[in-house]
């Protein structure tokens, strides 16, 4: 198996209310064919869709885009805050991002980015006659790793896994879990070509067309892990200061130790 990864080049610079579809489809250095997929960074959806705050207004954003706190670090006069953010992402200041951001401005994640992945791919698919898929990609921390990765945030006309439960290894054993998030591998693929300073926000991906489909096929927001099956909901200090709590709360309630 073969698949390759293109930049697309020569996009203008996004504002709001632009035609990202037609502006992509105009960069395009080669024609779509069916199965072909784009991965398009989120912060020029953002930017199209106006998700824009004055930069000192970030820790406000931040706070209003967060659902859940799940740890916090203190480094000299800083703080930084993983949060849950309301797309059920689990990441540093909830996606409230200043790079590659207008001067003094940060920039917002989309408001619903499977949404807005679906309505690039309607536009470009109307506009080529091809048959593709559109991922929006964002870049995260790792937990237990160090650097960080781009992964999926919406999608569009892609299967998100390759679901291999069910089926069997090369030596014939079952595979009772293996469930690889292509969506998130292409999205770390993809960031290869495109880069963090390179003004390249798109990339192409061919000879996958087996994981383009349906636009109504399941979003990325199927890969976030349901709550009750998270078993890292906090920070270790976090976890911590809970348990220390609820033990004191306990003892308190259960009133003196005898004989003291």
């Amino acid at each position: 198996m073969r698949y390759s990864i293109e930049g697309v080049e020569g996009l203008p610079e996004i504002t709001e209310g632009d035609d990202l579809a037609a502006l992509i489809v105009e960069a395009l250095p080669a024609p779509l064919a069916d199965g072909d997929i784009l991965v398009v960074t989120s912060k020029i959806v953002s930017k199209a869709e106006g998700r824009v705050v004055r930069a000192d207004d970030r820790e406000q954003a931040i706070t209003d885009e967060t659902v859940r706190v799940v740890a916090t670090r203190r480094t000299g006069d800083s703080v930084t805050r993983i949060v849950e953010n309301r797309l059920g992402v689990v990441g540093a200041a909830a996606g409230v991002d200043a790079s590659n951001a207008p001067e003094g401005t940060v920039l917002l994640l989309p408001v619903d980015p499977d949404a807005s992945a679906r309505s690039l791919a309607t536009g470009i698919r109307a506009l080529t006659g091809a048959r593709v898929g559109v991922l929006l990609s964002d870049t995260l921390g790792r937990a237990w790793r160090e650097g960080q990765t781009d992964i999926a945030i919406g999608a569009a006309g892609v299967h998100v896994f390759d679901d291999l439960r069910g089926q069997t290894d090369a030596t014939g054993k079952p595979l009772a879990v293996t469930m690889p998030c292509v969506a998130d591998e292409l999205a770390g693929a993809a960031e290869l070509v495109k880069g963090k300073a390179a003004g390249v926000p798109v990339a192409v991906v061919r000879g996958l067309g087996r994981l383009v489909g349906d636009l109504d096929l399941p979003g990325a927001r199927t890969i976030v892990r349901p709550a009750e099956r998270d078993l890292f909901r906090q920070g270790a200090d976090e976890a911590y200061d809970e348990g220390y709590r609820a033990g004191f709360d306990e003892a308190q309630a259960e009133g003196p130790l005898r004989g003291a």
